[in-house]
């Protein structure tokens, strides 16, 4: 009682520690999550243009198109997809609610009837589509919701039939949008003449070209100020997405030379005879090893990665290595150990035959209830089909000429139409029984054979040249690294990580001559990294608030062995650094600085003094046209050609920068294109190039000024 006393006596104080406790777990949770500031919404992945993409209904959206996909896609993958499809769904969305664009109920019903007039669920005794049993069908689905009814092969619920109609409308209001705005892009007159004058206008002129080649670039000094104004002018070429950049040492857990003995000396065991004690009889039976075996098949399965195939092969089935070394072989003979691939195999040459690598029959196949592919209402017996299929060769035996006729009969209507007739590889997938027959006799010989497809008259029309062809049996193990070759891989890489605790990252792999991978760009989402594959955990952690410059850390590979990486670049969204922009910046800053000290030396008026004092010839370039702005000589030069229609006949520029050097021309002619009386096709042929992309252009206009509030990262 006294203890009870004293707790209520102190309850305030009580439930003030309580508070303080709750307040430090939840502000602790907030630090990890973020820093300075409260969490995103946990239930929104992300908000486009002021709408929510809900949490639950995007991670069910992933969880569906992985199970479509039967997990041929990753996690990340099918997230990304599932994105794609859902952001341009909010893009447009908020697109169609400032227009006021909705789908009525008129509108929604011809939608559903536009997409649903095929099913024959859905339309009356004469054949058209019955509105009335649509409405019915919707009302039983929600009655016996959330039981499913099966439509067109598919099970479906309620819900999914929802769903159905929101995909159906969403559908409809993009055919309403984007017919809004092909109406208005159809292209003028104007825009008609003004192509046919790109295409036909054309212009002779002569020019001097100075190669910016003709000043070294050992004599032009680009800084970083130099590269730092250049991309404050080109910033568009320069902006780039939030990216990490980061080097890593991989450490794979690959089989030793040891390794690779320790499996040569098991197969050589298993060459051997040996004793086994048998508790049964209590007598010591002998067994045969592989080099003695009879039963190649049955000491396979029990010993050999790799099962017997029991068929003859030709000398393309092996390496270029491998086939001169069986082709010598004699029957019984073996050849290893060697390495082939994965796996240390030794070869037994088990047969050796000349057979055909192609032929050509013609069957007549009889079918029975049951059979692999028959008709469902087939109802021949199993005993009728082969008493049918004998009668058939019986009279084939007699009069071959009968063949023909009694193709009626068989069930392969794909030979039918060629009269019977197969032409097939030994190596093609044809029924066992049907390729040994067609392979392994004469031609002329003609039989009745079963395989699981029923009965076949088969006749030999035709064989290839008959060749050498082998069968092998090939005991294997699969060569895979020991318990001790991933403890010493385990060991090497904790050595490695000791040693970058003391030193730089890139001096210790340099010391043990290991090769440092640099992967560069990567983007908060990703998942693949360069020579590594999946890694989404190394994407997450170059991410993750606590991780520092240069900070460092091994990760699992998936298949075995580490990786160890260390963060070397943190690139926040906006310009580049000036480091990775002089990659490209550089040459095009010397070439403008080229440029001017090539035009700040000339002070001739006249092609021919250009010429002479700059030792360059005059060259001449005829028809030319802003279509092809091809100079003959030089290459492609768009803003000299463009320059020069912008000059009188007989005139001489100033020097022109173009792509290759520094141009000084004069026109000769100007040809104008023929005034024509209609523009019609050339619109057209604007109309086609633009119509045919302006659905995608639109959309990558709307995505280029949507506000995204992405908060992927957070789940995925």
């Amino acid at each position: 009682m006294a203890v009870l006393n004293q707790i209520r006596e102190r309850s305030l104080f009580l439930v003030l520690i309580i508070a303080m406790a709750l307040f430090s777990f939840v502000f602790a949770d907030v630090i990890n999550k973020g820093g300075g500031g409260l969490p995103g919404d946990q239930n929104v992945v992300a908000t486009i243009n002021g709408i929510e993409m809900e949490r639950e209904d995007f991670m069910r959206k992933v969880e569906n198109l992985e199970r479509q996909n039967r997990a041929s896609r990753s996690n990340v993958q099918s997230m990304n997809a599932v994105w794609d499809v859902e952001l341009k769904r909010l893009i447009l969305a908020s697109e169609f609610d400032k227009l006021g664009i909705t789908v009525e109920k008129n509108l929604m019903r011809d939608l559903l009837k536009n997409n649903l007039f095929s099913f024959d669920e859905f339309r009356n005794s004469e054949g058209e589509f019955d509105q009335r049993k649509l409405n019915e069908f919707i009302s039983n689905l929600k009655e016996i919701s959330p039981e499913t009814i099966e439509l067109q092969g598919s099970q479906i619920n309620y819900e999914s039939w929802n769903n159905y109609e929101s995909t159906i409308a969403s559908s409809g209001l993009e055919k309403i949008y984007f017919d809004l705005i092909r109406s208005a892009v159809n292209s003028t007159v104007f825009d008609g003449k003004t192509q046919h004058a790109y295409e036909n206008d054309n212009i002779d002129l002569k020019y001097v070209k100075i190669p910016y080649t003709s000043i070294p670039d050992s004599l032009v000094k680009v800084t970083s100020s130099d590269v730092k104004k250049y991309m404050q002018q080109n910033k568009s070429d320069y902006e780039v997405k939030a990216s990490r950049d980061l080097i890593y040492v991989k450490f794979e857990e690959n089989p030793s030379e040891n390794d690779q003995k320790q499996i040569e000396a098991q197969l050589k065991e298993l060459l051997k005879d040996s004793e086994e004690f048998d508790f049964d009889t209590k007598k010591t039976n002998k067994v045969l090893g592989f080099k003695n075996t009879n039963d190649n098949e049955e000491f396979l399965n029990l010993n050999s990665a790799i099962k017997l195939y029991d068929s003859y092969v030709f000398g393309n089935s092996f390496s270029k290595e491998m086939e001169p070394i069986i082709y010598s072989m004699k029957k019984g003979e073996l050849y290893g150990p060697y390495k082939e691939g994965d796996y240390i195999k030794i070869t037994k040459l088990v047969n050796t035959r000349k057979i055909p690598d192609s032929v050509k029959v013609r069957h007549i196949l009889i079918p029975y209830s049951g059979s692999l592919r028959s008709d469902p209402n087939e109802t021949k017996t199993k005993e009728q089909a082969k008493k049918t299929a004998d009668s058939i060769y019986r009279i084939v035996l007699r009069r071959p000429s009968k063949f023909k006729s009694l193709l009626e009969l068989s069930s392969d209507m794909a030979s039918n139409e060629n009269d019977g007739e197969i032409e097939f590889s030994y190596v093609d997938g044809f029924a066992p029984e049907f390729k040994d027959f067609s392979f392994e006799n004469n031609v002329g010989k003609t039989s009745v054979v079963e395989t699981d497809f029923g009965f076949h008259v088969i006749e030999i029309l035709s064989q290839s040249r008959r060749k050498k062809a082998v069968k092998v049996a090939n005991l294997a193990l699969k060569l895979e690294a020991s318990e001790r070759t991933i403890d010493s891989i385990f060991n090497i890489t904790s050595k490695f990580e000791i040693g970058i605790e003391k030193s730089n990252f890139r001096d210790v792999a340099s010391d043990y001559n290991y090769k440092i991978n640099p992967v560069n760009n990567i983007r908060e989402l990703n998942e693949n990294i360069p020579g590594i594959g999946p890694q989404r955990s190394i994407v997450r952690w170059a991410y993750n608030s606590d991780t520092k410059l240069n900070d460092v850390r091994r990760f699992n590979l998936q298949n075995g062995g580490y990786i160890v990486a260390m963060l070397t670049s943190i690139n926040n969204e906006g310009l580049m650094s000036v480091d990775k922009a002089s990659i490209t910046a550089i040459s095009k800053i010397r070439k403008e600085k080229k440029a001017k000290m090539i035009m700040n030396k000339i002070n001739d008026k006249t092609l021919e003094n250009i010429s002479s004092s700059q030792n360059q010839n005059i060259q001449t370039a005829l028809a030319v046209n802003m279509k092809n702005p091809v100079l003959s000589g030089t290459g492609n030069e768009p803003t000299v050609v463009g320059y020069a229609f912008g000059l009188n006949e007989g005139e001489t520029s100033k020097g022109i920068t173009g792509d290759s050097g520094v141009f000084y021309i004069i026109v000769d002619r100007i040809k104008y294109a023929n005034v024509m009386s209609n523009y019609q096709s050339y619109m057209n042929l604007i109309n086609s190039i633009t119509i045919g992309s302006y659905n995608a252009k639109v959309y990558e206009a709307l995505l280029e000024s949507a506000e995204i509030e992405d908060n992927r990262s957070l789940f995925y």
